[in-house]
């Protein structure tokens, strides 16, 4: 029976859970009816070899209104700063030490936030080109109709073959835990957002209590969804003006960023974990087991070949977004087992007290 209930979660999937499969919506270029001020806040530690063009595309933003961006060089050693280029609109800031307490990128945020004075704020990521047309296009978005925060996920890197093979699926798996279709839907209570494109109004900001409400918070654009959509209305879609140019060319730098903060999506329970493992293998190894071990054209047989059918059909518009062949749907199983691995190996990280580390620092309890 429990190739049934497999195939039942998956009716359930495709027809009920938020439309996830669609891999939309995307923003198409658009000028906003007015161009209020925006700040733009770019938190950057040891960016050197990425931050000259992300900064140069902020600079070239083809917007009506007053705009300027704010470089945060958050204890960088590897001279971000200096790469980052000098211009009339780029101010940048030298980081003071996180105190106890911050995750280190809302930390930097914080001190953008302080030093920024316009009625809008952008938070993007320092390893992200934005196209010209991407600023006006968010602060369109923003008004019409009217939310409080604006968020995207941009195009990630894919060209190697890790991440070709997981990329993809990243953005899927992320579609599937946050249907944007219900984020976007005032009156559904998920909240979700990417953290790597956020356009948010000073006036939320304040209502939520600033960035030090989240100050804690490692899954941060997350934490700053859920506590603006308390108050009013937000926008999580894809983006086709904007792209990390951030490269994962071993198997090795994709596992590495998702042992970084797994467990603590699962807010560090090894309940919550034992119960997500366990949902995984159904949803994703059921069918391709019955599929291989009953006999041909069982009623076992059947219905894990319908069940991986629907499967494959709903990661097809991820594939395609990505420019990837359909056949690479076949991979789902074994790409559902590096996550799971890697998720469980982020929770063996975390009761260890090591944490994942990224950029010096150690990821599992803030420090």
């Amino acid at each position: 029976m429990i190739v049934l209930l497999s195939l039942l979660v998956w009716i359930y999937l495709v027809c009920l859970h938020g439309r996830f499969w669609e891999s939309g919506p995307e923003l198409a270029p658009a000028k906003p009816l007015t161009a209020p001020a925006v700040d733009i806040i770019v938190p950057a530690r040891d960016e050197a070899g990425l931050i000259g063009p992300v900064i140069a595309s902020l600079l070239a933003q083809d917007y009506a209104g007053e705009f300027r961006v704010i470089l945060v060089d958050d204890n960088s050693t590897d001279g971000t700063a200096a790469a980052a280029g000098v211009h009339p609109r780029l101010s940048i800031i030298t980081g003071a030490p996180k105190p106890e307490g911050w995750a280190g990128k809302l930390w930097a945020l914080s001190q953008g936030v302080a030093a920024s004075t316009a009625p809008l704020v952008f938070f993007t990521d320092a390893d992200i080109t934005h196209d010209p047309r991407h600023l006006a296009a968010l602060v369109a978005r923003l008004n019409t109709p009217r939310v409080d925060m604006v968020s995207e996920m941009v195009r990630l890197h894919c060209t190697s073959w890790p991440e070709r093979l997981l990329i993809p699926a990243f953005v899927y798996f992320f579609q599937m835990l946050y249907p944007f279709a219900r984020v976007n839907d005032s009156r559904a209570r998920l909240a979700g957002a990417a953290g790597g494109t956020v356009l948010l109004r000073r006036e939320a900001l304040r209502r939520i209590g600033g960035i030090e409400a989240l100050k804690g918070a490692l899954i941060d654009d997350v934490a700053l969804a859920r506590a603006v959509k308390k108050g009013g209305a937000i926008y999580l879609g894809h983006s086709g003006l904007a792209q990390s140019i951030r490269p994962y060319p071993h198997t090795r730098d994709i596992w590495d960023m998702i042992t970084r903060s797994a467990f603590t999506q699962l807010d560090y329970s090894a309940p919550i974990l034992a119960g997500t493992i366990l949902g995984l293998a159904l949803v994703w190894l059921v069918a391709p087991c019955a599929i291989l071990f009953s006999g041909v054209f069982s009623w076992r047989f059947c219905i894990g070949l319908a069940t991986f059918g629907l499967a494959i059909l709903s990661y097809r518009p991820t594939l395609l977004r990505y420019n990837q062949p359909v056949y690479l749907a076949l991979a789902l199983p074994g790409i559902a087992v590096f996550y799971m691995a890697a998720t469980v190996a982020s929770a063996v990280h975390y009761w260890r007290g090591t944490g994942a580390i990224w950029k010096s620092r150690a990821y599992g309890v803030v420090k």
